[in-house]
C-alpha cells in the first residue's frame, strides 16, 4: 500500500503548547514553521509547513491572545498533555457527493460546515469541512474539507519538509478499511493502539513525529 494516503489535504498535529512544539519541530527538521492564523472563537491558533504534493502539516495549539471559548477547543487540544497527531483530512474532488456516497454506503461523515481562520496579513480564510473534526473516535479516519474559492494553504509559499509516509496502528485495522475505501482513500494501518506516525524529509534528514 501507498504509505502517502490518496486525497491527503493536511495532517493535524494538536498540541497543549503552540509555542514549544514549533520550536521543537525546527529544532529537530531545521525549518521553520510558518504562521498559518487565528481561528476565530475557538481559541486556537497554527503554525504551517508543506508536505509537498499540494499537502501541508498544520500544527495548532491553544491562542493565548484568545479567551476561553465556551465549547472545547477543536482536536482534543485542551485534554492533551503533549503534542500528538490527532487526525488527518482528505480533499475530494465534491465534498458534498462524497459525503452523499459515503451515508449511501452506510458510513456518515458527519455534516459539512463553514469553518474560518485569520491570516497574519489580516485576510480572512474561509472553507468548509465536516464536522471540524474526524467523526471517527481515534482519528484515523479522515475527515473531509473543500477550500472553494480559497488559496490552499500549501499554494502560500510554505517552508516545505516533503512527507515520506503517514501510517497508523488500530486496535480494529480491518474494521476502518472499508471506511477509508468509502471515502476514496487510504492508510497504512496494523494492529496496536490508535496512534498515527509520519516522517519527513529535512535538512536534517528524515524525522519522525508521533
Amino acid at each position: 500500500m501507498n504509505t502517502i494516503p490518496a486525497r491527503l489535504d493536511h495532517i493535524v498535529l494538536a498540541t497543549p503548547d503552540l509555542a514549544s512544539t514549533v520550536a521543537e519541530f525546527t529544532r529537530r527538521t531545521g525549518v521553520a514553521p510558518a504562521p498559518g492564523g487565528v481561528h476565530l472563537g475557538h481559541g486556537t491558533r497554527n503554525h504551517l509547513v508543506g508536505l509537498g504534493s499540494c499537502a501541508y502539516l498544520e500544527i495548532l495549539g491553544p491562542d493565548p491572545e484568545q479567551l476561553a471559548p465556551a465549547a472545547p477547543r477543536p482536536f482534543g487540544v485542551d485534554g492533551l498533555d503533549a503534542p500528538r497527531t490527532v487526525t488527518w483530512a482528505i480533499s475530494p474532488p465534491d465534498l458534498d457527493a462524497t459525503v452523499a456516497a459515503a451515508r449511501a454506503r452506510g458510513y456518515d461523515p458527519g455534516d459539512v460546515r463553514d469553518m474560518s481562520r485569520r491570516h497574519p496579513d489580516g485576510t480572512l480564510l474561509r472553507w468548509r469541512l465536516t464536522d471540524g473534526g474526524s467523526p471517527h473516535p481515534s482519528g484515523l479516519v479522515p475527515f473531509l474539507i473543500d477550500w472553494g474559492a480559497t488559496p490552499h494553504p500549501s499554494a502560500s509559499g510554505l517552508p516545505v519538509t516533503p512527507l515520506r509516509e503517514l501510517t497508523a496502528t488500530a486496535p480494529d485495522p480491518d474494521g476502518l478499511r472499508p471506511l477509508l475505501t468509502t471515502l476514496g482513500t487510504d492508510l497504512a494501518l496494523t494492529e496496536g493502539p490508535a496512534a498515527f506516525r509520519f516522517t519527513v524529509d529535512s535538512p536534517n534528514g528524515p524525522v519522525t513525529f508521533l
